[in-house]
């Protein structure tokens, strides 16, 4: 009996003796490492720090129906923006820039950001959440000018832009832990066996050519945003089988290959090839096609901070028409065609009523589905599905030595439960220093994305160790005692994971429809794909509807 085979029978008695609150717990207690699942005992790591995430608190509100005080006002407000994830910031920059002042964006939690919200500590700002983007597919016209805008584009020579150096990823740039030494770059190489290179090889090859292959409509197959890729049914009609499904029936086997097509799917959705669709699994790698003057193609741009600076570009601009700590938790039709919207102010223990001419949703699916509880949309959100992650910031004093190429921006371990960890000083200007903080990323997608969750919410800091910790001392033996502080940070629902069926779907779209021309929408989730890219655009988009029909 293989090892796999035994774990899964083992696994199935273990549950099936169990209720659902132990089998959390077992979760809880409990990691995957190089397919095996190991249980988990706390070794009593004398590790300080902290474990946070987004305001469950004011979130619970909403959903659990707690009463809160009585409205104390009504006031009118032109145009109302709920969320200042990057979606909510881009259409309120969109707004403002095409000369419509009066609008206000909302923020249920005390800061902006969404998911491109970060970190710091006295040795260093830090991810936690998205942390990079690629340079702009060069057809993107609208992205390129928001990045001349804020100087990432500094010039342009010839036809191409020219990025600015500072945000191009430092070298080393990425590396592997396989077989025992780290490798440059991600592809798994060092010590592969000949046959399963050249499927690697094949299958890079053919999203290659995927990548710069047109529709029948004339559109590239796979683009970025989303929404300008061909229609041309013969592809489209992979999004209603898994990505596994397809491999399987071209013939890929590669444990290397598919090792690494799960990372890949891992990183950019949260889930596995068996739980993403074919369609958005070559969207991965045949989408970007950016070029740049001074920069390889697709070329990777990223801060200490990761998206976070971005977003502080976006957000600096709009500091007056932002309000945090703002929960909107009702929103009703008024006879004269404005829209009501009820609002509690947990700094000010205020409630009070804004009557709105237009309103931009920029929440997740699942918190419109509470807050349109007066409008019929025949939507079914539970088609939305959002992947739970862990993000670890750790501090650390000196780094183990190991075989191969030195430490990089990216890296990453074969086999192993995380995505590997970014160096968030890669891109300071220091030459040495004595402390870094290393920033490593660990989707929960072992079990059903609910499950996962609420095992995720279920756990302490010492749990959280637990599983962090061995991964960390496979990667680095002897880690541990380098280690100062560890912040976690834990995701619910870190972002959309583009299902077989669902990017193509009718529900999706009609998710993206307006109310009535009063009420529109924009967030990543409707993109099926959560990138800067996707979100920047939802909101450009949202906001062009507003502004075609202001008065």
């Amino acid at each position: 009996m293989s090892g796999q085979t035994f774990y899964k029978d083992e696994l199935s008695a273990y549950l099936k003796r169990r209720s659902f609150l132990l089998r959390i717990g077992l979760i809880t207690g409990g990691i995957f490492l190089n397919g095996c699942y190991k249980k988990i005992r706390s070794a009593g790591y004398n590790i300080k720090g902290t474990l946070q995430g987004p305001d469950a608190k004011a979130g619970h509100i909403l959903r659990d129906k707690i009463k809160l005080p009585a409205v104390k006002k009504t006031r009118k407000v032109k145009t109302l923006i709920v969320g200042s994830g990057i979606s909510g910031l881009s259409a309120g920059r969109w707004l403002k820039k095409n000369g419509e002042t009066n609008f206000e964006i909302l923020e249920l939690e005390k800061h902006t950001g969404g998911n491109s919200y970060y970190g710091t500590n006295k040795i260093a700002a830090y991810p936690l959440g998205a942390h990079y983007i690629t340079v702009a597919n060069n057809d993107d016209a609208l992205l390129i000018d928001f990045l001349q805008e804020i100087n990432v584009i500094t010039h342009f020579e010839g036809q191409l832009p020219y990025y600015n150096d500072y945000y191009l990823t430092f070298d080393p740039e990425e590396r592997l832990l396989i077989n025992g030494e780290w490798q440059e770059g991600l592809i798994p190489d060092f010590g592969v066996p000949i046959a399963d290179k050249k499927e690697i090889r094949r299958f890079l090859s053919e999203v290659d050519q995927l990548k710069n292959t047109k529709g029948s409509d004339g559109n590239f197959l796979f683009n970025i945003p989303l929404s300008t890729s061909s229609n041309d049914e013969n592809y489209r009609k992979l999004d209603k089988i898994t990505f596994e499904t397809y491999l399987k029936e071209k013939g890929y086997h590669s444990k290397y290959l598919l090792w690494y097509l799960n990372y890949a799917c891992k990183d950019d959705y949260g889930q596995k090839i068996t739980h993403i669709s074919a369609w958005a699994g070559l969207h991965y790698f045949a989408a970007r096609r950016g070029r740049a003057a001074n920069a390889e193609q697709n070329a990777i741009l990223t801060w200490p901070e990761g998206n976070g600076w971005i977003m502080k570009q976006l957000a600096g601009p709009l500091k007056d028409h932002i309000k945090t700590s703002t929960l909107c938790y009702d929103l009703k039709p008024m006879a004269n065609g404005n829209t009501l919207i009820t609002t509690f102010n947990a700094n000010t223990q205020v409630t009070e009523n804004l009557e709105a001419e237009k309103i931009i949703l920029c929440a997740p699916q699942f918190v419109n589905d509470r807050l349109l509880k007066n409008f019929d949309r025949n939507i079914d959100y539970k088609a939305f599905s959002y992947s739970p992650w862990l993000i670890a910031n750790i501090t650390i004093n000196e780094l183990p030595e190991s075989k191969g190429i030195n430490l990089c921006w990216d890296n990453v371990a074969y086999n192993t439960p995380s995505v590997g960890y970014v160096n968030s000083a890669q891109q300071h200007l220091k030459l040495s220093e004595d402390k870094k903080v290393i920033t490593y990323y660990l989707p929960l997608c072992d079990f059903e994305p609910a499950i996962a969750r609420l095992a995720a919410y279920s756990r302490n800091y010492e749990q959280w160790l637990d599983i962090v910790i061995p991964e960390l001392e496979i990667i680095h033996p002897g880690i541990t005692k380098a280690i100062e502080n560890i912040d976690f940070w834990v995701w619910g629902h870190g972002m959309i994971a583009p299902a077989k069926d669902f990017i193509w779907s009718e529900n999706l779209a009609k998710a993206k429809t307006s109310i009535d021309d009063k009420i529109f929408f924009a967030h990543s989730d409707l993109s099926g794909v959560s990138i800067f890219e996707e979100a920047f655009h939802q909101g450009i988009n949202a906001a062009k509807q507003v502004l075609n029909g202001r008065s």
